[in-house]
C-alpha cells in the first residue's frame, strides 16, 4: 500500500535509537524526509538526517521550535525518554517537576511550534508515543504512569482542535517492545527480585497473549499507517501495539 508520504518532511524526537530510530527508518522508506532529533545527534539510514537535541534542555528546544518556524514538517513524532523507576509515595515536587519537564513541557512546546505550518499547508499528522501504563499504571513507574497520562489528556483534547484543519492527533501505546529501556527495566527488577535475567523475561513473556516481546518494526508500522492519509479520518485516538497485554476493552 502506497500511504501518500513521497515528499513529506517529519520530525521524530528520540530517532537515534529503539522505537523512534524504528519510527524514522520506515518513514523513510516511505519516502519522507526525516529529521531525527537525539541527545546524541547520531542517525543511520538514506533519508534520515540526526540532530542533536536535548529535551531537557529548554534553550535547545526553544532552538528547534524556531527551525520548525522557519522549516515546517508535515509529521510530528513525539517520543521522550522515560523517568527513573519509583513509586507514587514519596515522589517529592522536584522529582515530579524535572518528570513533566523532561517528557511532557518540550513535546507541547514543539508541537505548538509545527501546528502553524501543517495549519498552512492543511495537513498535519502527531503522533504522541505513550506507555501500556497510561491504560493500566505499571508498578513502580509513577512517574512515567502520571506524566504520561497527563500527555494523553492533552493530545485528545489537541485533536479536537485541530481536526477541522487536516491535522490528525493520536497516541500509541507501546507494550513490552524489545529495546534498550525494556531490558533496562527487566534488569532493574531482575536485581531487585533476585532472579536472573532470563527468568525475568520469561515470567513477563507469560503474561502476554502473543507470548513475545514486540519489534520495533511492529510498532512503527502502527505510527507509520497513522502518519498515512488513508488514516485521515483516525485521530484523538490511542493504539495499543502490545501482543494483546492490556485485556480491558
Amino acid at each position: 500500500m502506497d500511504y501518500g508520504l513521497s515528499g513529506k518532511r517529519a520530525l521524530v524526537l528520540g530517532g537515534s535509537r529503539g522505537l523512534g530510530a524504528a519510527c524514522a527508518a520506515l518513514l523513510a522508506a516511505e519516502g519522507v524526509e526525516v529529521l531525527a532529533a537525539s541527545r546524541s545527534g547520531s542517525a543511520s539510514g538514506a533519508g534520515i538526517t540526526g540532530v542533536a537535541l536535548d529535551l531537557a534542555d529548554e534553550a535547545a528546544v526553544s532552538d528547534m521550535a524556531a527551525r520548525l518556524a522557519d522549516a515546517p514538517v508535515d509529521i510530528l513524532i513525539n517520543n521522550c525518554g522515560g523517568p527513573k523507576a519509583g513509586p507514587a509515595r514519596g515522589q517529592s515536587p522536584q522529582a515530579w517537576r524535572a518528570a513533566f519537564d523532561a517528557m511532557a513541557t518540550p513535546v507541547f512546546r514543539l508541537t505548538d511550534a509545527a501546528l502553524p505550518g501543517m495549519e498552512a499547508a492543511g495537513w498535519g499528522r502527531i503522533v504522541t508515543i505513550g506507555s501500556s501504563g497510561i491504560e493500566v499504571p505499571i508498578p513502580a513507574l509513577a512517574l512515567s504512569n502520571g506524566v504520561r497520562g497527563a500527555m494523553a489528556g492533552w493530545s485528545k483534547t489537541l485533536a479536537a482542535e485541530v481536526a477541522a484543519r487536516g491535522i490528525t492527533v493520536n497516541m500509541v501505546l507501546p507494550g513490552r517492545i524489545a529495546t534498550d529501556r525494556l531490558a533496562e527495566l527487566d534488569g532493574i527488577k531482575a536485581e531487585k527480585s533476585g532472579q536472573s535475567m532470563e527468568e525475568v523475561q520469561a515470567a513477563s513473556r507469560a503474561t502476554i497473549p502473543a507470548g513475545r516481546y514486540g519489534r520495533p518494526e511492529e510498532f512503527a508500522a502502527a505510527v507509520a499507517f497513522l502518519c498515512s492519509v488513508q488514516a485521515g479520518y483516525i485521530t484523538g485516538s490511542m493504539i495499543r501495539v502490545d501482543g494483546g497485554m492490556i485485556r480491558s476493552l
